[in-house]
């Protein structure tokens, strides 16, 4: 009798665990259920819901007050769909960041912010990301940078004629290029040929102004209300030197004090508002420090091992020492055919023009002596540093960041139509609880 308990209590228990498994399954697959289809793929529930942790964790250690949780995920979802499609791109165009690429970039990341890695991870999981999460998303914004950089920088064309009158017209202005941290909100006009539409996007900035004059957050009021691509980062734009602020706002953010929000400003795509969150310096004189150099590169190929492009290298230098002519070497046998025809010469260079190990060589060397043999990636080199100076770069710099200042006010203005034009041009299509943001939503069929 007791068997026969212990054997029915044995079943019981056994069809408890598999009621219990399915539960969990369901519950698994209710997590992960499909929630916009994109094209050739899906953005399901988990991802969604990851992305919003991720944001509230972010905004939360900002101090920013956070919109309504509906309207959150109506915009994490629209923020999905849009890396989709460019993720979607990125794989077309055989776009690949490799591991290596990716840990250096966390490695800088976490370096910029005065981190260790581990250090980095600590400050993500007291934001609930956990360090895998952050990795793959970083993953993902190289990702759509490049295919922005692809797509959109090729519409983007900078002349000589824009920077010359983007400097005549800073020195009319008397700009000092002092640096601006930005945070900016962006109203879209539906329907930019309606004048109720216009009317309307008017009357939503210049309330939202009225709020943020009255006290409300300006990094909450981004979150909420910005349709610009930067929203969910508080419409946090960085640091902007004077000559790279777009040309809306130029104007305007000078005479800004820090914390207060510019008026509405308005042009062909919406209406516009600006806040100097923190401001610093100004221009200042910049000097580096030039090389005059000359060299010989001895190169390993099929042909020649490195051990063989080696002992090459120690002859030739064996024969300078001996005295022979350094530019006639050069020309006789140097690997580097444009600087080998010349002598050797590579002219003056400024930091960051050579290859690490060819630099580092290069500022040890004295000036006038023999400096090697030593090795880059390119090969053996010897080389020797005939000058120095102290060269003052200023006006180089300035002409410099006018041209990178006038691509940037076109790359975003040009991101923003792009952004636009994937959007329109895809499939998309809302399930469940999201079926009412499709197009015809009373004849949404939630699944």
């Amino acid at each position: 009798m007791k068997a026969t308990v212990r054997h029915g209590l044995t079943i019981l228990l056994t069809l408890a665990m598999v009621v219990l498994s399915v539960t969990a399954q369901a519950e698994r697959k209710l997590l992960d259920r499909v929630v916009a289809i994109v094209d050739d793929e899906v953005i399901l529930q988990s991802e969604l819901d990851a992305r919003i942790n991720t944001i509230v964790g972010r905004l939360s250690a900002q101090g920013t007050g956070l919109p309504p949780r509906e309207l959150l995920e109506q915009r994490v979802l629209d923020q999905l769909i849009q890396e989709s499609l460019q993720l979607q791109m990125a794989g077309q165009m055989g776009m690949r960041i490799s591991d290596n690429e990716l840990n250096e970039t966390l490695a800088n990341i976490a370096r910029s912010n005065g981190m260790t890695l581990a250090e980095f991870e600590g400050q993500l999981a007291e934001e609930g990301v956990t360090y895998q999460q952050a990795r793959e998303q970083i993953r993902n914004e190289m990702l759509t940078s490049r295919v922005q950089q692809r797509r959109v920088g090729n519409r983007v064309r900078v002349t000589d004629r824009e920077v010359e009158n983007y400097l005549q017209a800073q020195q009319a202005n008397g700009s000092t290029d002092a640096e601006y941290r930005l945070a900016y909100i962006f109203i879209e006009v539906d329907d930019p040929a309606s004048e109720a539409s216009v009317d309307e996007a008017r009357e939503t900035a210049q309330a939202l102004r009225q709020q943020i004059a009255n006290g409300r957050d300006f990094r909450e009021v981004a979150v909420a209300e910005s349709d610009a691509s930067n929203a969910l980062e508080g419409g946090d734009m960085g640091w902007r030197s004077e000559s790279q602020l777009p040309s809306l706002v130029a104007p305007v953010v000078p005479d800004l004090e820090v914390g207060e929000p510019s008026q509405v400003l308005e042009n062909n795509s919406g209406f516009h508002l600006v806040m100097v969150m923190d401001k610093r310096g100004g221009e200042q004189q910049q000097f580096i420090q030039q090389h005059r150099v000359r060299h010989i590169l001895v190169r390993p190929s099929e042909a020649v091992t490195d051990v063989q492009a080696e002992q090459r290298i120690r002859e030739i230098y064996q024969q300078l020492q001996d005295g022979a002519d350094f530019a006639d070497l050069a020309r006789e046998r140097s690997d580097d055919p444009v600087s080998g025809s010349d002598g050797g010469n590579l002219g003056w260079v400024s930091p960051g023009q050579m290859v690490p190990a060819f630099e580092e060589a290069m500022n040890q060397a004295q000036v006038g002596e023999y400096f090697g043999p030593f090795r880059s990636q390119f090969g053996w080199h010897i080389l020797q540093v005939e000058e120095r100076r102290r060269q003052d770069v200023t006006e180089q710099n300035r002409e410099s960041q006018a041209r990178q200042a006038i691509y940037m006010r076109k790359f975003e203005l040009e991101l923003q139509n792009w952004l636009r034009e994937i959007r329109d041009e895809a499939f998309v299509e809302f399930k469940g609880e999201y079926a009412d943001m499709n197009p015809e939503s009373e004849e949404a069929n939630p699944s």
